[in-house]
């Protein structure tokens, strides 16, 4: 009787926690937010960053501050890897704020997390705005309902 207690529980939880979080989310289009990406892997100590990037026509959640598309965002530097450097096997993630000196002092601390506070520091490569930039993804069908 009390594992039925803990899985009613732990079913009506569940299902509280989806019904807050569904994909209906009131989101906002932001004329322009600035990004970097990274990328890691785990056969190899070489980490990658782009320089800090504006982009335009963003689309972010009203509540919460979540960049709505942040896996294609990734995903575009998951290809670049893929397709222009031949390597498939990398982890991409990007952060992003409104702000620009937020996000570059993010990539400042992150620098220095793989290179001055590593036990054993990463080899930090860049690649330049000319090789790869981010491109605006359209999130036109989650905008906010009136």
């Amino acid at each position: 009787m009390k594992s039925f207690k803990y899985i009613l529980t732990a079913a009506i939880f569940l299902s509280a926690v989806a019904a807050t979080t569904g994909v209906s989310a009131k989101s906002k289009m932001v004329p322009r937010i600035y990004m970097f990406g990274f990328s890691a892997s785990f056969t190899d100590s070489i980490v990658y960053f782009t320089n800090v990037q504006a982009v335009d026509s963003a689309w972010v959640e009203s509540k919460g501050n979540y960049l709505l598309g942040r896996d294609n965002y990734s995903y575009q530097l998951k290809n670049y890897f893929t397709d222009m450097q031949n390597m498939p096997n990398r982890t991409c993630v990007v952060v992003f704020s409104e702000k620009k000196k937020e996000v570059e002092e993010k990539l400042m601390k992150m620098k220095r997390k793989y290179t001055v506070k590593a036990k054993t520091p990463f080899e930090v490569r860049y690649i330049t705005d000319s090789d790869f930039k981010f491109k605006a993804v359209d999130m036109t069908p989650y905008k906010e309902e009136e």
